[in-house]
């Protein structure tokens, strides 16, 4: 009996000592990102201390020491600092078509990286892990864009994509890194959901080669809904990229029951022809139970099949399907002939016929 209280009295102090260092190192990491802070761009400063930040269109005003609806910027001391400069919570090496862009260096692999925080709450995030906390509740590594760019180019890659949280949110990391990889002769490619200003996105542009933009629904019912964000800036976002000159593309995830009935699918299709051109690619990419939508079942192949044959038949060139195994439609083919171009399977390359094929695919191949 006396060992068994001996035991339990060890346990006890086991345990207790293990939360007092998950505490302890959760603080440490808190006071390490406050002590690295990097003072944001796009912000207006207000009476009592108060500051507005003006990057994207949730324009939260802060009180001092308040954080944005981005968990990522923060008021200290009547500015607003970015805590995330430099912090990345995840980075990769991934082939380009994973982003998807499939017009955009077919074949070859980007450099991809991301910090916490994100612009939007999506209940059906897939990486909302790193997008739905603060840089503190997570392990993240220190580079400079210095590093970055040098380690990019160590690696192999041909571009570096900001990507997995929402690239906006580390504005000025972004644009720091992308200035550089420019100088370097590395591309570089946005992978983001557009909710973000006309001005630091039209300052951002002439640094980035591709964007790809989340599209989540027709309506701004269901930003509203399952983003608590708005549907007008996503569409004035995607018209301003699409007019910078940089490589556009555009991703739909169909979820059952949401956003998939043939009239709003149409809809998009229409708007995306009308306003970004016929050669947009556009990606209807398969919902799978995520995050605050687990048990919403996944998307039907045969919905995204129609979403597909929707999408061709309002006359877009350049229609795909994400997240299933499908050869047919991942692959590109010649609008004039219908004969295929890339021809693709997952996330890799089977053949590129591109140097074969007098068809004018448009995209950025070299």
């Amino acid at each position: 009996m006396k060992a068994e209280k001996i035991a339990a009295i060890i346990f006890l102090i086991i345990i207790v000592g293990f939360a007092v260092f998950l505490i302890y190192k959760k603080e440490t990491v808190r006071r390490a990102s406050e002590e690295s802070l990097y003072e944001a761009m796009y912000y207006e400063v207000l009476a009592n201390n108060m500051v507005q930040c003006n990057l994207c269109p949730n324009r939260c005003i802060l009180s001092e020491g308040q954080i944005g609806t981005c968990k990522a910027r923060k008021n200290v001391g009547g500015k607003l600092y970015s805590m995330v400069y430099g912090n990345i919570a995840s980075f990769h090496i991934d082939p380009i078509e994973k982003k998807p862009l499939f017009h955009f260096l077919p074949g070859t692999m980007a450099y991809s990286l991301a910090t916490t925080g994100c612009n939007l709450q999506c209940k059906f995030c897939q990486n909302w892990q790193i997008s739905q906390v603060f840089p503190w509740e997570i392990d993240t590594k220190q580079m400079s864009p210095e590093q970055v760019v040098e380690d990019a180019l160590k690696s192999g890659a041909e571009s570096i994509a900001f990507t997995y949280t929402e690239p906006t949110i580390f504005y000025e990391y972004m644009l720091d890194i992308a200035k550089l990889a420019k100088e370097k002769g590395l591309k570089t490619a946005v992978i983001s959901a557009g909710y973000i200003n006309e001005e630091p996105l039209k300052n951002l542009l002439p640094y980035i080669d591709a964007y790809k933009i989340d599209f989540k629904g027709f309506s701004d019912e269901f930003y509203q809904k399952l983003t608590n964000g708005r549907l007008d800036p996503v569409l004035e976002a995607m018209k301003i990229v699409k007019d910078s000159g940089t490589w556009l593309e555009i991703v739909n995830l169909v979820i059952p029951g949401e956003n998939d009935s043939e009239e709003e699918l149409k809809s998009l299709a229409e708007w995306v022809r009308d306003n970004l051109g016929k050669d947009t690619p556009l990606h209807f990419s398969r919902f799978s139970p995520n995050y605050k939508m687990d048990r919403t079942p996944p998307t039907p192949v045969e919905t995204l099949k129609r979403a597909r044959l929707v999408a061709q038949e309002v006359g877009l060139n350049y229609v795909y399907i994400g997240n299933i195994q499908d050869k047919e439609s991942s692959t590109t083919y010649c609008p004039e002939t219908g004969e295929p171009v890339i021809e693709r399977q997952g996330f890799f390359v089977l053949k590129n016929m591109l140097g074969d094929n007098p068809c004018n695919i448009p995209g950025i191949f070299e």
